[in-house]
Parts: structure tokens; sequence; C-alpha cells
């Protein structure tokens, strides 16, 4: 069975997350799940990233960004967006600064990062297509844990729907897949023998 899954975002929804009040108002556009085995005690957020910095991503999923990326050169679509007034950084505190393990402002590959806390994780995008945020949330269980990937959109101008149809089918059959399936490879080489010490519901 395939350790992640395109899900409903019930679970998502649930949780007290800071994400939450950031992103009030802005569209959900879908969340991803992702079981991790074993990992035992006191796995955050900034592991995943470790891990995910650290995982290439496959052939097929490599040659659908180098060609997004040329696209992005030939139309001007990469180009910084004047709408500063409207990024999400300007709603993170100084309290989310602080526990942050990455400075707010730091680029991760196209997008920026917010904060980086112990179980959460935000980050934005915005260009001429989109304005963008994506939203880590690791959740332990009994048998392990549980990361939640959630992709929010807000359109910038007419290009967002036609953007987001186009690449949809890419983004949800080939490179989240293949992105989560490496990372969780990772995850498991690393630390699917180690076991939690104690049981949480």
């Amino acid at each position: 069975m395939r350790p992640w899954a395109f899900t409903e975002p019930s679970e998502y929804r649930s949780l007290d997350l800071r994400a939450h009040t950031i992103l009030d108002g802005i569209p959900l556009h879908d969340v991803w799940q992702l079981d991790l085995p074993g990992g035992g005690n006191g796995r955050t957020v900034a592991d995943i990233r470790t891990l995910s910095l650290g995982s290439q991503p496959g052939t097929l999923t490599r040659l659908l960004f180098r060609i997004r990326w040329f696209l992005g050169r030939l139309f001007g679509w990469d180009r910084e967006s004047a709408g500063d007034k409207d990024l999400f950084q300007l709603c993170v505190t100084a309290e989310d600064r602080a526990r942050s393990t990455v400075a707010t402002g730091t680029k991760d590959g196209p997008f920026t990062v917010l904060y980086v806390h112990p179980n959460e994780a935000l980050s934005e995008i915005r260009n001429s297509t989109v304005h963008a945020a994506l939203v880590w949330v690791l959740i332990r269980r009994k048998d392990g844990y549980r990361l939640l990937w959630a992709i929010y959109v807000k359109p910038v101008g007419r290009l967002t729907a036609f953007y987001m149809f186009l690449i949809d089918p890419f983004r949800r059959w080939i490179v989240y897949p293949s992105l989560l399936n490496r990372l969780h490879q990772a995850w498991c080489l690393k630390y699917k023998h180690v076991s939690t010490s104690k049981e949480v519901s």
C-alpha cells in the first residue's frame, strides 16, 4: 500500500495551527498525507525538511521542473510580484519568528520560509501566476508519525485559474507522489527501525 494519499482536509482543519489564523480566508486547494513508520520520540518538522532537502526527485519530476522553469523564464511568470501588501509574511508575529528554527524570509527554492516550528512550518510563493502557501504539519501517532501537506492558492489574476488547471494533473499524479515517495524512502532509511518508547493515541 502506498504511504501517501491525496486526502480530505478534515483532519488538517481540526488541528490547532498557527497557519489557520495567518491563512484565514485563503482558499485551501488540497491536502496530502504521508504516513511515516517508527521515528522514535521527538521528531520535528525540521527533521522532515532536512530529509526533503537531501532527497532528489525522480527523473520525470526533474524534467517537469525544468520545463516549468523554462516556461517561467520565457513568459516572465516568476518575476517578483509588486503585491507586497498582500504577503502572508506580513501576518507573521515576533513570537512566530522567535519560535522558528529558520529565519523568516529565508529562500527555500521558489518559496520563502515564514516559520519552522517544531510541528508546523509555513512557506509562501508569489509571482505572476499564483500567490500560494505550503503548510507542513507533523503529527505523532502510535506507530510513528503522519505528515500533512496543505496547499493554499490565492488568485493573483485571470491567469491563476488556468495555470492551476494546467498543472494540477502533473502535480497530483506525478510531482507530489514522487516527492512524497522519496521523502518516505529517506525517512525509512533513517528512522523506520527507531521505535517509539511511549504509545500515543
